[in-house]
């Protein structure tokens, strides 16, 4: 007979445990802050928004509006540390504005 092992552990325990154990965790992360900025920044920011991409945790992000490329650069440390904040952990360091 086969002896079942009491498994006490919830999905996302498990889910978690598999991302660390493959060594994609940083990669989640930087997927879920790229799918929040569209939340964090809204809609009209958004829709200047061309290409999001993350490198070395520096955020880049590509915009159509010379303007708002520098509207956003003085609002840097804010819009980073929202979107950390709306991750859960500090998944960018900084943002480059192309």
């Amino acid at each position: 007979m086969v002896k079942r092992i009491s498994n006490n552990q919830s999905i996302r325990e498990v889910i978690e445990e598999l991302l660390s154990a493959y060594h994609i965790e940083d990669k989640v992360n930087e997927t879920r802050v790229i799918g929040l900025w569209d939340q964090v920044v809204g809609k009209m920011i958004a829709r200047e928004t061309t290409h999001l991409y993350i490198k070395n945790k520096i955020l880049y992000v590509k915009l159509n509006s010379p303007a708002l490329r520098q509207e956003l650069g003085y609002a840097r440390t804010k819009l980073v540390k929202l979107l950390n904040k709306a991750a859960g952990s500090e998944v960018i360091s900084d943002i480059a504005f192309l």
